[in-house]
């Protein structure tokens, strides 16, 4: 919105720094982060009032029960606070394109289940939350939605069929057909929405490794707009794909806001308002930039925790079936709490997870000169 006050520079010198994505993504950090400063306490308070508190301890984490039993009324749905930080902090340094619409829309559509989500369990004490049918409705149409109008628009309709892979100077694959996009997307969108959520169950844990990961993808988003830095990378170039930096800062200072109230011990919980809504945002930039398989690389962690619980499952239903009794790989899955099991405080796992997160994120850096 304010990007148009550029067209003004005549009559205000200084205006012309809005047409430099660097100087707005960094606008939209620190407006996103402000935002998040003034909104978490109003916002924390209201649902303390409100007891959006889970109210319960969920008994699948065992003898770790009691670890968790003085967070069961801390608040939940504080992906709000990121949610609301981002959107408007977006809304005004991003300049609007296509890429901008289709990933504020993916995350606008699901956070929507996530807060419906959150809702039932912390209003209805349904620990349950909405149905697995009808989240993958949503993440279905939030897929489809965000495909419909990539496949359409003529900024990025001949783009976003080609495929690539990291250490490769040029796309593995031109043109994609249509079953095939729509089915690797909507593994991304679900995947890491899902992967996110997952990780979600320590005090910064999530949110922390989401900073790496998009400060990854605003790094890549602007390689992918910048014409020069593309064509000496060897990577796609994607005209207008720098707006997505815009959002990858403002998504930076949102977390880091809400990370302030989320640090040990917890004021507000994420929830899955605010963890399916990530994934799927960071899930589709990559695939709008050309770096899905850098976005496995730079959300590492993401990937090893829901490796971690598909492993704990498929295997011990393996082995109840050859068997009779089920075994298992972890002592308990995600693997954060196995490691909590093997006597880890919990601000020891977290911290340790940081400095994996952020290996990783330096890993995914460096395929930009690999090639």
């Amino acid at each position: 919105m304010l990007t148009y006050l550029a067209d003004y520079a005549e009559h205000f010198g200084p205006l012309r720094l809005l047409r430099y994505i660097t100087v707005r993504t960094a606008l939209a950090a620190i407006t996103s982060l402000i935002i998040g400063f003034a909104l978490g306490p109003m916002l924390i308070r209201k649902f303390k009032e409100l007891k959006f508190g889970h109210g319960y301890i969920d008994d699948r984490t065992g003898s770790l029960g009691a670890t968790y039993f003085d967070k069961k009324h801390t608040p939940t749905m504080g992906g709000l606070i990121i949610f609301i930080s981002v959107f408007v902090s977006a809304a005004l340094w991003a300049a609007p394109n296509v890429w901008v619409f289709t990933s504020l829309f993916v995350y606008a559509a699901l956070t929507v289940p996530g807060f419906r989500d959150d809702y039932l369990k912390v209003v209805h004490k349904n620990r349950n939350g909405i149905s697995s049918w009808e989240k993958i409705g949503w993440q279905s149409l939030a897929t489809l939605g965000a495909l419909g109008v990539l496949m359409l628009h003529p900024d990025s309709a001949a783009k976003i069929h080609e495929f690539w892979v990291p250490f490769v100077k040029r796309a593995v694959i031109e043109h994609m057909p249509w079953w095939m996009l729509l089915t690797l997307i909507y593994l991304w969108i679900v995947g890491f929405s899902n992967a996110i959520n997952l990780t979600d169950g320590l005090d910064g844990l999530a949110v922390g490794c989401t900073i790496t990961v998009a400060l990854v993808m605003g790094v890549m988003a602007y390689v992918a707009d910048h014409v020069f830095l593309a064509e000496y990378l060897l990577t796609s170039h994607v005209p207008k794909t720098g707006e997505l930096t815009v959002i990858c800062g403002a998504l930076i200072g949102g977390c880091m806001a809400f990370l302030w109230f989320n640090s040990h011990p917890a004021e507000v919980f994420m929830g899955d308002t605010g963890s399916l809504a990530l994934g799927g945002l960071l899930g589709v930039m990559a695939f709008m930039i050309h770096q899905p398989l850098t976005l496995v690389i730079a959300g590492g962690v993401f990937v090893m925790e829901l490796l971690s619980v598909v492993t704990q499952v498929g295997w011990f239903k393996y082995t109840k079936r050859r068997y009779g009794e089920g075994r298992r790989v972890f002592l308990m899955a995600p693997i954060h709490h196995h490691f909590q099991k093997k006597g880890w405080p919990e601000t020891k796992v977290v911290l340790r997870f940081w400095v994996i997160s952020l290996g990783f994120a330096l890993a995914s850096l460096a395929t930009l000169k690999l090639r």
